[in-house]
């Protein structure tokens, strides 16, 4: 193994780059975005803006400027602005599967969905595809989980199980049912769901709904 700067070093170091850029610039070193670009992908640090401007001196290893596995990326751009990271093993992964379902349906096969998972999100049925299903594995438990898709063959990570454990780790007594429980994900972590559909608490569980 290279020797690596740990992602929560360079997770501080950066934070304190940002914070620092924000306090005097009174703007945030972040690349462009529409406003299609989900909101745990939109933000991505512009490193290059922070090494010119002297803020940061080295890109960190973790990053995938620097060849490492991961987007560094901002949340709550206006209010208090945080560094976390997306982690691109599974985004990759992710788009795979969403290529294989769109070369699918282009050749005339029909949705390949497999047992309804939530209202309007299914398995994938890989048999169809003529593929393997991928070996998915979650940042924040470091446990294998599934890809859904909806109606439309969009693609998503299933943090559910994620979800289930912390709110039971973490007592559920206080969750409004409006409330995007993704939040609670990137709170309790570095990082942010991928291509993660929305999640409610509905009767003491996680429901991934359609925005």
């Amino acid at each position: 193994m290279q020797n690596q700067t740990a992602p929560k070093e360079a997770i501080r170091n950066v934070q304190g780059a940002i914070d620092q850029y924000k306090a005097e610039t009174g703007m945030l070193p972040i690349k462009n975005s529409d406003a299609e670009t989900p909101v745990y992908e939109k933000f991505l640090i512009d490193f290059a803006k922070l090494q010119r401007t002297g803020y940061l001196s080295d890109i960190p290893s973790a990053a995938f400027e620097k060849g490492g596995n991961y987007y560094f990326l901002v949340i709550d751009e206006e209010t208090t602005p945080r560094v976390k990271l997306m982690d691109l093993v599974t985004y990759q992964k992710l788009n795979d599967i969403q290529g294989w379902i769109k070369s699918y349906l282009q050749n005339g096969g029909e949705l390949p969905k497999g047992e309804q998972m939530y209202p309007g999100f299914y398995q994938i049925d890989y048999k169809k595809l003529n593929k393997t299903a991928p070996v998915i594995q979650s940042a924040f438990s470091g446990q294998s989980i599934n890809a859904l898709m909806d109606e439309g063959g969009v693609v998503y990570a299933d943090y559910g199980i994620d979800l289930m454990q912390l709110i039971q780790r973490n007592g559920d007594a206080s969750i409004d049912e409006k409330l995007d429980l993704r939040t609670l994900l990137v709170d309790d972590s570095d990082f942010v769901p991928v291509k993660s559909p929305i999640y409610h608490y509905v009767n003491g569980e996680p429901l991934a709904v359609k925005p």
